[in-house]
């Protein structure tokens, strides 16, 4: 039986994603396990790169369906009894998805851990927050943009959610919420995902004791505007399904502002 299948979503990424995938056959998880490669409809050859190698499944999408929606593909055409979510722009050390492993089924109670991430320069990001609402966003931008991520990011805690850069969820879990919402193209479905297992009365975990390289955002580099449309088009479906008071406000503000 699988234990884990890994879940990379790519999209005009090619590099980033041999990359990925180098430093998981460099070093491949101790623990039976697959990966699934879905890939978004890129044009730079990243299926042709990521069929070269041996033990990878590779899912043409055909165009680019977003995040959400892809990871959902990737669900159901695994097998592992648990999930990794990694993004093309990682990294993975040796050792590390075996140790998150490890935690998860050191917390029988805990559906979804998240490791600390850090950039090619090893400084962390803050990959984990409270349930996004009008006043936690403004927090959680000051945090990330501050001096306290390092300290923040060095103590193991239960946040309402972990960043889908690097996720681990029980497929159990997984399936109970149904997958991921896929009315979020890109972005906050990690959030809203990690609401819906926090509503089964399950845990998320952070622990700063597995380190994953995240490189950040080179899909979206490659279509800036798309990405800036999409980030709020995916934050009003999120102010509309968790704040619906808040919604006509954020979108009088985002068209004040000709954002939408």
């Amino acid at each position: 039986m699988t234990v884990i299948s890994i879940l990379i979503v790519s999209f005009n990424a090619r590099a980033d994603l041999e990359r990925c995938l180098e430093s998981l056959h460099a070093a491949p998880p101790a623990t039976l396990h697959d990966i699934v490669v879905v890939d978004n409809g890129s044009a730079d050859g990243s299926v042709t790169a990521a069929r070269r190698w041996p033990g990878a499944t590779v899912i043409e999408v055909g165009s680019n369906v977003g995040f959400a929606r892809a990871n959902n593909v990737g669900i159901r055409a695994s097998s592992g009894t648990n999930l990794l979510l990694l993004n093309s722009d990682t990294i993975v050390p040796p050792g590390a998805v075996d140790r998150l492993l490890a935690e998860l089924e050191h917390h029988p109670d805990v559906a979804v851990v998240g490791p600390r991430l850090v950039d090619g320069s090893g400084r962390a990001e803050l990959s984990f927050g409270r349930m996004i609402g009008p006043f936690n966003e403004l927090r959680q931008k000051r945090l990330a943009r501050s001096a306290a991520v390092d300290e923040l990011t060095k103590h193991r805690q239960y946040p309402d959610w972990v960043s889908g850069a690097c996720l681990l969820v029980r497929r159990a879990d997984a399936e109970a919420v149904g997958g991921f919402d896929e009315r979020y193209f890109m972005y906050a479905e990690d959030v809203d995902f990690c609401a819906a297992i926090r509503a089964r009365r399950r845990r998320i975990l952070f622990t700063p004791d597995v380190e994953v390289v995240h490189l950040r955002g080179r899909s979206a580099a490659s279509a800036p505007a798309a990405t800036r449309a999409a980030y709020r088009r995916s934050q009003l479906a999120f102010y509309e399904k968790h704040h619906p008071r808040w919604a006509p406000l954020l979108r009088l503000y985002l068209r004040l502002r000709g954002q939408i």
